[in-house]
């Protein structure tokens, strides 16, 4: 090892970033990457270099979706940091990482008002049919005779996770829908209920919900969560939202519910979908795809940014941030 792991350490040897491209961040933050690198590498993950570089490297940065494994970090002796560019980390095996010296860091709480907002705005969009109105304008039809709407007030809106972004989603469904929230999580939460939600058990919830929310994050204990006896426990005529990753659903349970033809799927990882699944999903009138547009605000993404390369630099000074493991 190149340097004591019992001395602070002041600089980066070798940043390895997999997949970044100039543009994922803007100059004054790869400025502050500079002044805390030796070197940084910029490279694609399936590059035949990838494997020299992994040998020296000791930092190591990840975009949304990748992971590193026993075996990718078994091959960087010199590895002393992961970062992930977002907040899921479930494809890192961080306990294996915390074995081996190494800090795993993510960003959160950035997109919480972003992806909350989002729900609402993809939820509307399907009760109101707002696409189809505006189309239906630019053809000159100027008639309302075909729209029967349906409002959030008074619907039973289920949150399943309620960590930052569930929270903040049963806040704005309660308080500013007027809807009767219910949630349910791995952890009874009696602050968030002094507000009006109510904890219910899971099969209760999946039952009685008009509307389900899905803000888990994954990781191994949460792989295909929403399995066939769930999803088939789900009121008929319900929307379900998912701005969660998508291994937390059962894609062949799923995708005989929505054969089914009676609830409404709404997804914005559409991105992390095995193209050969989403093009199976796509031939359900019933599934609504975004690309992963929830977090995408330029607040957002200005806090995020900030967020990476802080977490980097409170790492040398032996005060990390937002550490996983």
């Amino acid at each position: 090892n190149y340097m004591g792991s019992s001395m602070r350490m002041s600089m980066f040897h070798k940043l390895l970033l997999l997949n970044f491209e100039k543009s994922n961040l803007k100059p004054e933050y790869w400025l502050r990457i500079d002044k805390i690198s030796k070197e940084k590498i910029l490279i694609k993950a399936d590059s035949p270099k990838v494997k020299t570089h992994l040998v020296t490297a000791d930092c190591l940065l990840l975009k949304l979706g990748m992971g590193a494994d026993r075996a990718l970090i078994d091959s960087m002796p010199n590895l002393k940091y992961i970062g992930m560019y977002g907040t899921g980390y479930g494809r890192i095996d961080a306990a294996y990482a915390k074995k081996k010296g190494i800090t795993v860091c993510n960003i959160a709480g950035y997109a919480t008002e972003g992806v909350a907002e989002f729900v609402f705005a993809a939820l509307l969009e399907h009760l109101r049919e707002i696409t189809r109105a505006k189309t239906q304008v630019l053809s000159g039809d100027y008639s309302e005779a075909s729209y029967t709407g349906t409002q959030i007030k008074g619907k039973t809106f289920g949150v399943i996770g309620l960590g930052r972004i569930g929270e903040r989603v049963a806040e704005i469904a309660s308080k500013g829908f007027g809807a009767n929230v219910l949630y349910w999580s791995r952890k009874q939460k009696k602050d968030a209920e002094k507000s009006g939600i109510k904890y219910t058990e899971l099969d209760t919830l999946l039952k009685i919900s008009d509307v389900l929310s899905l803000h888990m994050s994954f990781n191994p204990e949460t792989k295909g969560f929403l399995n066939e006896k769930r999803i088939q426990l789900i009121k008929p005529k319900a929307i379900i939202i998912n701005t969660a990753p998508m291994e937390l659903v059962n894609i062949t349970a799923l995708e005989k519910r929505l054969k089914k033809g009676d609830i409404t799927f709404i997804l914005d990882h559409s991105d992390e979908l095995d193209p050969a699944v989403a093009k199976r999903l796509s031939k359900f009138p019933n599934r609504i795809l975004y690309p992963p547009i929830a977090y995408t605000t330029k607040e957002a993404t200005n806090l995020k940014q900030n967020i990476f390369i802080s977490n980097l630099e409170n790492f040398l000074k032996s005060k990390p941030t937002n550490k996983v493991n």
